[in-house]
C-alpha cells in the first residue's frame, strides 16, 4: 500500500536550482544520508513579517555541515537570499519554519565516511503556526541523557542526534508530561527534549552553561543578551535537578516557540512567571524593531 508522503502544510523546497512545491523525493535508498545519517539542518522562523536572526541560522548550518565532514556549497548570504525569496511564495498569514539542509549522497572508500564532494543542499519552508505564549508546559525528568562531543557530533545540528530527542519526548508524553529535562553524562541539567531552559530564583536568571553536550541556541543567546541589557542578572552555570525543584519559575527558549513558560515540574505547579514573560516581550520588541536586519 502506498505511503502518503504529502506535506501536512503548504511547503516549498529549493533544490538543484528550482523551487518545488510539496514534498519532493530527494534521497534514495543508496544515498549515504539515507542509511548512514549524514544530514545537518537548521531552523529559522518567519512570523508577523519578520525573520529574526535569519542570518545567524544560515551561518550555523554551514558550520554544522563542516563539523559533520560535509562541504558547505552555499554561502550564508546565498541561503538567506533564497529564504527571503521563498517567504514570498506564501500568503503571509501563517508563520513559517525555514529549514536549510545539507546531506551526503555518497560515501568514501568503505562507505561509512561521507564524501564531502557529494554534498547536496536543499532549503525547505513550510507553514508552522507559532505556539500559544499563554499555554504552559509540563516537565518531568528524562531517564535518557545528552551525549558528549566525544561520542556524538554535538557541535553540529545533525539529524543523527534527534532520534534521542524523539525518545525523550515520547517517554515523557507516555507519562503525561509535555517535555522533559535532559541531563548530561555527569547528571547536570543540559536542556529539555526540544529547547534550552532557564530558571529564576530570587530575581536572578540561571541557565545551564554551554558545555558541548547540547546546542546552545541562537534564541538562547539572544534572550540572555536582551535580559542583561534590561538590567537582569543572568548566570550561565552548572544546574542540578535540585535547582529546578527549588526554582521560582522556569521558562524555555527555542526557535520553534521562542520563549514559553513551564507551569508544572514533576508534581509541582509553577506560575506564569513575570521574568519569563518579560523575556518574551523583550524578544518580540527586539525582533519587531531591529531583529530582521
Amino acid at each position: 500500500m502506498p505511503v502518503d508522503t504529502s506535506p501536512r502544510t503548504a511547503t516549498w523546497t529549493f533544490v538543484d536550482g528550482e523551487w518545488l512545491s510539496g514534498n519532493p523525493p530527494l534521497i534514495g535508498p543508496t544515498s549515504h544520508a539515507m542509511w548512514l545519517g549524514s544530514t545537518v539542518f537548521d531552523g529559522a522562523r518567519w512570523f508577523d513579517g519578520i525573520a529574526p536572526d535569519l542570518d545567524l541560522h544560515c551561518r550555523r548550518v554551514n558550520r554544522s555541515a563542516e563539523a559533520l565532514g560535509l562541504k558547505a556549497t552555499m554561502t550564508a548570504e546565498e541561503i538567506e537570499g533564497l529564504a527571503r525569496e521563498g517567504i514570498e511564495k506564501f500568503d503571509g498569514r501563517t508563520a513559517l519554519y525555514i529549514k536549510p539542509m545539507y546531506w551526503a549522497e555518497h560515501g568514501t572508500a568503505g562507505m561509512v565516511q561521507a564524501d564531502p564532494e557529494s554534498t547536496r543542499f536543499a532549503l525547505c519552508l513550510f507553514e508552522a503556526p507559532m505556539g500559544d505564549p499563554e499555554a504552559g508546559a509540563s516537565l518531568t525528568v528524562s531517564p535518557f541523557r545528552r551525549p558528549t562531543v566525544e561520542s556524538m557530533p554535538t557541535d553540529a545540528k545533525a539529524g543523527c542526534l534527534y532520534p534521542n530527542n524523539a525518545r525523550i519526548l515520547t517517554e515523557a508524553r507516555r507519562r503525561g508530561f509535555d517535555n522533559a529535562l535532559v541531563r548530561d553524562m555527569l547528571g547536570n541539567v543540559a536542556e529539555t527534549g526540544s529547547s534550552n531552559v532557564f530558571i529564576v530564583k530570587d530575581g536572578v536568571v540561571f541557565t545551564p552553561a554551554a558545555n558541548g553536550t547540547y546546542l546552545a541556541g541562537i534564541t538562547r543567546a539572544r534572550v540572555i543578551g536582551l535580559l542583561r541589557a534590561a538590567g537582569f542578572e543572568v548566570v550561565e552555570t552548572v544546574l542540578t535537578l535540585a535547582d529546578f525543584a527549588a526554582a521560582d519559575e522556569i521558562f524555555t527558549s527555542g526557535n520553534y516557540s521562542k520563549i514559553a513558560p513551564v507551569t508544572r515540574f514533576e508534581e509541582r505547579d509553577l506560575p506564569h512567571g513575570t521574568i519569563g514573560a518579560k523575556a518574551r516581550d523583550l524578544y518580540l520588541d527586539w525582533a519587531r524593531s531591529d531583529g530582521d536586519a
